[in-house]
């Protein structure tokens, strides 16, 4: 990170001295979770929260007492444009890298690309056959794969020093001086809106495939005359139906609560820069963060891989029971 004069950072490892404003850990902390947040303000009209971008005449300051941007304000319809930026430009290298590599196949002469995206369909073909038990789906092979591919390129963004591409995007100045960008999480999956919308999305193929093969009658009947028949349908709704959406729920809220802890851990590993080239101290403080984040990230990769692969063997799992007469 590029620390200037005007954005030096004093020697203790809690705090940091960014053009004559001073933050504490905990201002730290809230400013690398906060999502650079566009929405509508109080006058009626959308624009980006206060304080969250510098750029253009509409994002000037404005006079005080005529209308706020607040994002506590915002409520639910503000978009999170970050997590939109990332999830999109991830999702558009993970569909260019399969074109790609399909357009330059070669069976006499595979390169090294091919085989090891080959070897990642061979294995998603496999987990699929083995959970998914109907035949002739043309959906659910392509699915698993697009899932974990880019599932996994998400959690990977958790790998990067959690200030480098806030730092590039606020003009190669730190994301806690107010620059062009002041707000930006790289990591998509850490913003519960993400697992949430792709859980969602899971949620209603789920419901259509269970109407398509059950029918109407057939899904509420699974959901109202299980387990115990239905002289005690009550008892029944209470036990099904709650379960039936837990599940679909803890679909995203287990990738998100993964990789939201691992983002904290690696925040946390960072206060300990604050003073790398100012004390001994410092550097001490600097050399154990060094040792702690690549620790971390070796472990964390585990975690990465994992949430991926399990958020597609879940939704391979639950599909298959929607095509199941019963669960």
């Amino acid at each position: 990170m590029d620390y200037d004069q005007h954005n030096s950072i004093i020697a203790a490892p809690n705090k940091i001295q960014m053009a004559n404003k001073e933050l504490n850990s905990t201002d730290y902390i809230q400013h690398h979770l906060q999502n650079l947040t566009f929405g509508e303000c109080s006058d009626g009209k959308w624009r980006f929260a206060d304080h969250h971008i510098n750029t253009g005449k509409a994002h000037a300051e404005h006079k005080p007492n005529t209308y706020t941007c607040d994002v506590k304000e915002m409520g639910f319809n503000a978009i999170h444009v970050d997590t939109m930026v990332m999830s999109l430009l991830l999702g558009g290298i993970v569909s260019f890298l399969f074109w790609s590599i399909a357009r330059k196949a070669s069976a006499t002469n595979p390169s090294k690309l091919q085989n090891a995206f080959e070897y990642a369909i061979d294995f998603v073909r496999g987990a699929v056959n083995d959970t998914f038990e109907p035949k002739g789906n043309k959906i659910i092979g392509p699915l698993a794969l697009t899932s974990v591919s880019w599932i996994l390129l998400m959690n990977l963004m958790d790998l990067l020093p959690v200030d480098l591409i806030p730092w590039i995007a606020n003009g190669f100045q730190s994301s806690a001086n107010y620059g062009p960008v002041h707000y930006f999480k790289v990591l998509p999956v850490a913003d519960i809106n993400a697992p949430a919308g792709m859980a969602l999305g899971i949620a209603i193929m789920i419901h259509y495939y269970s109407i398509k093969n059950k029918g109407v009658g057939g899904f509420l009947a699974e959901l109202t005359l299980q387990p115990l028949g239905k002289w005690a349908l009550p008892f029944n709704m209470i036990v099904e139906i709650p379960g039936f959406y837990a599940k679909q729920a803890a679909l995203g809220l287990r990738l998100y609560g993964n990789l939201f802890a691992g983002e904290m851990i690696f925040i946390l590993i960072a206060l300990l820069f604050g003073s790398f080239f100012e004390s001994v101290a410092g550097f001490m403080w600097g050399a154990l963060g060094i040792l702690l984040h690549l620790g971390w990230a070796i472990f964390h990769i585990l975690i990465i891989a994992l949430q991926a692969y399990v958020f597609m063997i879940l939704t391979v799992v639950f599909l298959n029971q929607a095509h199941e007469a019963h669960h």
